[in-house]
């Protein structure tokens, strides 16, 4: 399997984000958003995704952080979906339980070609610190819709706010990792009947 790697720039009136991606790395994140909790998030999904992300993110954080969090979303949809190519040789499918104390997630992901966000979760708080919870929902869309994938997070339990939300992203990561992984079963087969995705 050839270098999986890809870099997106975006910019629009209200954000300027530059990401790049290496499916195959060490899990070594190196962003900084502005918002401290987001950061952190986005630090789960590389550690725990054992991908390396990198690059800038600035947004209108003088408004709030809604158009910060969905265009990295969108950003880092574009970045993975151009890193995997023709998807060929991949899982595609990927799973993921993670606790944190009384929190537990479930993450489901399939690099299907076909666009999907099913979020069922609840927030205890409507912050946590600079992050509005809601902008769990816009991170999640903005990604799925632009890597092209069918997601399904579920929050089967938890109290705090900090812990839900962290078991969402740790088991995003997790379910990342298998999906993207190499089949050596099937190292250069479309994981679908169709023969593409």
């Amino acid at each position: 399997m050839s270098a999986r790697k890809a870099e997106i720039t975006r910019e629009t009136l209200e954000t300027r984000i530059r990401l790049s991606v290496d499916l195959d790395g060490a899990g070594v994140a190196s962003l900084a958003s502005g918002i401290g909790f987001f950061d952190h998030m986005l630090a789960q999904v590389a550690r725990h995704g054992l991908i390396d992300l990198a690059g800038e993110i600035a947004g209108d954080l003088d408004v709030d952080g809604h158009h910060t969090v969905e265009d990295t979303g969108i950003v880092l949809g574009q970045a993975i979906d151009e890193a995997l190519g023709e998807r060929r040789g991949i899982q595609r499918y990927g799973h993921a339980y993670v606790p944190l104390d009384e929190a537990l997630s479930r993450v489901v992901i399939d690099f299907s070609g076909r666009p999907g966000l099913f979020l069922h979760a609840h927030f205890p708080r409507p912050h946590v610190g600079a992050f509005d919870t809601e902008l769990v929902g816009e991170f999640f869309r903005g990604f799925a819709n632009h890597a092209r994938c069918t997601l399904h997070l579920d929050v089967l339990r938890g109290d705090n706010a900090h812990h839900v939300i962290e078991t969402l992203f740790k088991a995003f990561g997790r379910a990342l990792r298998l999906a993207v992984e190499a089949d050596p079963r099937a190292p250069a087969r479309t994981p679908s009947t169709k023969g593409s995705l």
